[in-house]
């Protein structure tokens, strides 16, 4: 059975700041389509360029720097970066809309590359400290676009657009690191380091997806919005110390923040370790092209898992496949690309469920007058704990190796575990 004709836009949610609208069904439809496909196009180019630059950020830190302790920095950067974003970035969609925050983000991220473009030819570790942070700053757009996307879908749906958007950047996961060698051709063919090629792709590719949202993202999402009654009282806003205490929302932020710590502690510190022990620039990006095919092309599989056995189950079933990661990449051998390779995807996979699950958990969990403004603070508790993770993946690797890095995302696993089993049961009777 059809919807009724007419979709009103609520003109309570203090997000849409007084802009209302009201579209036939077909139309509303029709748009919430374009949209979720902008979003997609925006991630996939933006993640692309994002990936591209990620890839070389510890090798660029040893060579500028001369040691290891250092080559966690750059990726410790684009956590501070991301985590300053989601906070400024979600402030600005709260008061102008999706659209408008989702563009600032995407120019701040072409900004960066350009000054650790600079940081390389200069070899000034501080301004590649810099670039680095810009470019984790527009990163946030990628992150923030699938909350987007849960706008504009139901609860039933929640999961599967969220899951969607998500899946976008399967492309930058694939294309990505793989434009790293031809990236760093082009730049010498321009009188540049090869190291500096990297960050030419997100100039290129980010700045296409800004003008995509600024161009095609219109109406805003927040016009868009799905306004299915909630629960009795689930209008009405609340303060953020109460939010913060729901089981649902407890659960969902260790989810989000645990699985994003276990992830970084491993995959930041992986391509130098690669690279240390003989393997070349090519097989570095084959390898962490398996592991963010893991974060990402899968998603509609954690979409349709979520939806069908809801998110504590696959939460459960991620943290799991965490583990085995973290325990292959202990006892990988150095010289042997294998088992990283495979370690690296469960990895990158394990995350996905984690983060796909967690996040329509906690969409579900906050209502609409309060959701920008907690997934925004979210998302900055995630990337401020994977500030730590990030320098400590090159300060435990050079002080007690690469294999000690999987134990400690062991360790973060099983404390993830207890959170959930601990909390499921008040989860499932909110």
């Amino acid at each position: 059975m059809r919807p009724a004709p007419w979709v009103p836009i609520d003109r309570e949610a203090p997000a849409y700041d007084g802009r209302v609208s009201a579209l036939p069904f077909d139309l509303l439809v029709a748009r919430r389509r374009r949209a979720l496909r902008t979003l997609v196009a925006g991630v996939a180019l933006g993640s692309t360029g994002h990936i591209a630059a990620v890839t070389v950020a510890t090798i660029v830190a040893e060579d500028l720097t001369g040691t290891t302790a250092w080559s966690g920095a750059p990726g410790a950067t684009v956590v501070l970066g991301a985590a300053l974003g989601s906070t400024a970035l979600s402030a600005v969609m709260a008061r102008y809309g999706r659209r408008r925050g989702l563009v600032l983000g995407y120019a701040i991220g072409v900004f960066g590359a350009l000054v650790a473009t600079l940081a390389v030819v200069t070899r000034s570790f501080p301004l590649l400290l810099l670039g680095t942070t810009l470019i984790g700053f527009g990163n946030t757009a990628n992150h923030l676009s699938r909350y987007a996307a849960a706008d504009m879908a139901p609860a039933a749906g929640r999961a599967g657009a969220i899951s969607t958007v998500v899946w976008g950047a399967t492309v930058g996961a694939i294309v990505g690191p793989n434009l790293v060698g031809g990236a760093g051709g082009v730049a010498t063919s321009m009188g540049l380091p090869a190291l500096a090629g990297a960050y030419l792709v997100p100039m290129l590719f980010v700045t296409t997806a800004g003008l995509l949202s600024f161009l095609f993202l219109r109406p805003d999402p927040f016009e868009l919005a799905d306004i299915t009654p909630e629960p009795a009282g689930g209008e009405a806003s609340a303060p953020l110390s109460q939010i913060l205490r729901r089981p649902a929302v407890v659960v969902a932020l260790c989810t989000l923040v645990l699985a994003q710590s276990v992830m970084l502690l491993i995959m930041t510190i992986s391509p130098l370790h690669m690279a240390t022990h003989g393997h070349g620039l090519g097989v570095v990006g084959f390898v962490m092209s398996a592991h963010t095919f893991g974060m990402y092309a899968l998603s509609p599989i954690a979409g349709r898992l979520t939806n069908r056995f809801g998110s504590v189950p696959v939460i459960l079933l991620g943290s799991g496949i965490l583990a085995i990661a973290a325990a292959l990449s202990a006892a990988a051998p150095p010289d042997a690309a294998a088992p990283l390779f495979v370690a690296l995807f469960l990895l990158g996979f394990g995350w996905n469920l984690g983060f796909v699950a967690g996040s329509t958990l906690l969409s579900g969990g906050v209502s609409r007058a309060d959701r920008t403004r907690v997934q925004g603070l979210a998302d900055t508790f995630v990337w401020s704990t994977g500030i730590v993770a990030s320098l400590g993946s090159g300060l435990v690797a050079a002080g007690a190796g690469y294999s000690a890095l999987g134990l400690g995302g062991l360790a973060l696993v099983a404390l993830l575990a207890l959170v959930v089993f601990g909390g499921r049961g008040r989860v499932t009777a909110a």
